[in-house]
């Protein structure tokens, strides 16, 4: 028996949708990144990019267990001495809902080539309309 090994020309890539307020940030990045990668598929290869569309609503209403809305930080520099800036998730959330699920779901994947293609089809959504019905997307539960 030999091992299979997907190719590019049989990728079938298929649309998911979730919502973001049915279950806390760390598990929710955690199915995204699955279905981003294509790990819950058969033909999965690590070297091949076969993976899903990701669409998530309801970015506002994101649940965090424990004080994680105020203890949680988000950091950044601009590059210059003093340029550190830091920001806790209630913060990241007024500002940007999308911010935290996509750097939770970007940590979560490998540091590779095939990354940046995987974030590309990940739609995040501050609500709970979407633009990509006429994809019919099937719903993570």
């Amino acid at each position: 028996m030999k091992t299979y090994s997907q190719k590019g020309t049989e990728i079938k890539r298929e649309w998911w949708v979730i919502d973001a307020s049915s279950m806390p940030l760390g598990k929710l990045a955690v199915v995204i990144a699955d279905k981003l990668m294509g790990k819950s598929k058969v033909t999965y290869t690590p070297h091949i990019d076969n993976g899903d569309y990701v669409v998530v609503t309801n970015a506002k209403n994101i649940v965090v267990t424990g004080n994680k809305m105020t203890k949680k930080m988000y950091y950044r520099h601009s590059g210059f001495p003093g340029g550190l800036t830091e920001l806790k998730l209630e913060e990241v959330i007024e500002k940007d809902p999308s911010r935290a699920i996509r750097e939770a779901v970007k940590g979560m994947l490998p540091k590779n080539k095939l990354a940046a293609e995987r974030m590309k089809r990940l739609r995040i959504f501050d609500g709970a309309e979407h633009a990509h019905a006429a994809q019919n997307p099937k719903e993570i539960k």
